[in-house]
Parts: structure tokens; C-alpha cells; sequence
């Protein structure tokens, strides 16, 4: 791997895995308290048109990050919805 493909490769995982975090303390806690799905839904979208634009360029490591980006935002927004609902059927 040469020095330009390692720098996507790190790049890549970063950006992917940024909002890990904050999924597995949702997860964690089983609470939605202190989490705004917003941020993650605006990812996700964006990271869609990454996905299109990494086809549209033949870019098989920009589609897969993407991917697994969309993935990741959505079960935080998933995640956030399912937990928000079961705080308000306790109140």
C-alpha cells in the first residue's frame, strides 16, 4: 500500500467510525437522553451521495466507507427513535 492509499484508508476509517461513540453510549445506556438523531440522519443522506459519487468514479474504498457509514447513522437514528419512544411510554 503506498502512501496515498494509506492516507484514504485512515481517512476512511475515521470518518466512518466518528459516530461509533456515540451509537454504542446510546446502546449503552439504553437511553436516548442527551442524543440528537439530526446530525446522523444529515450524515446518512450525505453519506449517500458519496456512495453515488464513489460509483460514478469507479471507487470501490469510497462506496465501501460510505456504506458502512449509512449503516452506522442509521442505527443511531433507528437506535435513538427506539429509546426515545420507550422513555415516553414510561412517563
Amino acid at each position: 500500500m503506498d502512501f496515498t492509499h494509506a492516507v484514504g484508508f485512515i481517512a476512511g476509517f475515521g470518518t466512518t467510525v466518528a459516530a461509533v461513540p456515540d451509537l454504542l453510549t446510546m446502546l449503552k445506556r439504553r437511553s436516548s437522553t442527551g442524543m440528537n438523531p439530526r446530525m446522523a440522519a444529515v450524515l446518512a443522506c450525505f453519506q449517500v451521495v458519496w456512495v453515488y459519487y464513489g460509483h460514478l468514479i469507479g471507487s470501490a474504498p469510497i462506496m465501501r466507507w460510505n456504506i458502512i457509514a449509512v449503516v452506522i447513522n442509521t442505527v443511531t437514528v433507528a437506535a435513538y427513535f427506539h429509546f426515545s419512544r420507550a422513555e415516553s411510554r414510561q412517563l
